[in-house]
């Protein structure tokens, strides 16, 4: 498999794997059948093809994709899972600092991100100035895959 066909080839896995499962309808794994999953799979795909390939132009998209699948996964399926706005800071540092490794750009968002992302979980009452970040929150919330399309419109055109 060439390098630029690798995305192509591991999605093709991931989702074969996936259907693959459905159809065996094995019972523990009925709960995982879900669009989230599928954010995983594709997240996970962008990630390995990033580190096969070594263009890390799209490590992190895959480490946002992921974050955002393993998070709305765990979400619904766990009950230890913080339901916060302050998680989405998390993934996008997380996946700047996954970006960083490779590339060595994209550290600073990434410290503010995580930050505030801690300071908003772990400050005992809610401060006023965060109220305006909740309703974006809750409104990205609502309209997420539009957020997802204005991203994959600004990474097709900056290529």
């Amino acid at each position: 498999m060439t390098k630029q066909n690798s995305l192509i080839g591991f999605l093709f896995i991931g989702f074969g794997v996936y259907f693959l499962l459905r159809h065996l309808n094995i019972p523990e794994l009925i709960p995982f059948y879900s669009w989230s999953s599928l954010l995983v799979i594709i997240g996970i795909a962008l990630l390995l093809h990033s580190y096969v390939a070594k263009d890390y132009s799209n490590l992190s998209t895959g480490a946002l994709v992921t974050g955002l699948g393993v998070h709305f996964t765990l979400q619904a399926h766990t009950s230890f899972w913080i339901d916060h706005w302050a998680v989405y800071l998390w993934i996008i540092g997380i996946s700047f600092l996954l970006y960083y490794s490779k590339t060595k750009r994209g550290l600073i968002p990434a410290i503010v991100c995580i930050t505030i992302g801690l300071f908003a979980v772990f400050t005992p009452g809610t401060p006023a100035w965060s109220l305006w970040v909740q309703r974006i929150v809750n409104v990205l919330e609502r309209f997420w895959p539009v957020v997802l399309i204005a991203y994959g419109m600004y990474v097709i055109r900056k290529k």
